[in-house]
């Protein structure tokens, strides 16, 4: 992995292709708990299994260059906070109460973040089915709405405020019943392959980016500047 200039207080995030990370030599489904492999069984197609698996070892590859630990040994857990179950819900290092941490997975594409202060990711590959129909208008506010249905690509421009959203979700600041009352439409709806952009919402930091292998359009958000971490490619030869 390589990094931006080192701050401490800055929580890291990742994106790569599923394979990528499966293929990275400090990873390995044996990082696994048990709850983790019984859960990547059930999924009924192997792609399902494998984004699963790659997004749970992503995020631990994170955790453990925060920390400055390998990831071996690094065990992550979930809770539903309704329902109490173990087995989906925010995840967390039970072994690491101060380390916070986020994974997102979609079709062959996986992001993870880890740090010292709450981190939200979400990735998406396209739009989802009604985008611009009832989803839409439930979870954007007026003025989002109006901006995505008049943006010439309005699929994408959805899906590039859903993942914001989303990450806001999981970083605690809203909840499916919230988001049409959250406004994010000062923000830019165009966000090409490159340089991730960087912007503000209240005192969060949101860190946007497409994905140039993938075009996946990808989130992070937190109360300090998410810093950027590349997944390097396992050694050849």
């Amino acid at each position: 992995m390589t990094t931006e200039a080192l701050d401490r207080n800055a929580p890291l995030v990742a994106v790569a292709s599923a394979d990528a990370v499966l293929r990275h030599p400090e990873a390995g489904e044996h990082l696994l708990t048990a709850l983790e492999q019984e859960r990547a069984a059930r999924f009924r197609h192997e792609s399902g299994r494998t984004d699963f698996t790659a997004g749970h070892l992503l995020v631990r590859l994170c955790a453990a260059r925060l920390l400055g630990i390998p990831a071996e040994g690094l065990v992550l857990a979930q809770q539903c906070p309704d329902c109490g179950l173990a087995d989906h819900g925010k995840p967390y290092l039970p072994d690491h109460p101060g380390v916070h941490v986020s994974l997102s997975h979609t079709r062959g594409v996986v992001a993870a973040g880890a740090g010292y202060r709450p981190i939200g990711v979400d990735v998406e590959l396209s739009a989802r089915g009604g985008s611009l129909g009832a989803v839409a208008r439930r979870v954007l506010a007026p003025a989002e709405l109006a901006a995505v249905e008049a943006d010439p690509e309005p699929d994408r421009a959805f899906l590039r405020q859903w993942v914001r959203k989303e990450s806001l979700i999981k970083i605690g600041r809203a909840t499916l019943d919230t988001l049409g009352r959250i406004d994010l439409s000062a923000l830019l709806l165009t966000v090409p392959p490159g340089p991730p952009l960087r912007s503000r919402y209240e005192d969060l930091h949101l860190v946007d980016w497409t994905d140039p292998e993938h075009g996946a359009a990808v989130a992070a958000v937190s109360t300090a500047p998410p810093r950027i971490v590349e997944l390097s490619p396992p050694a050849t030869g």
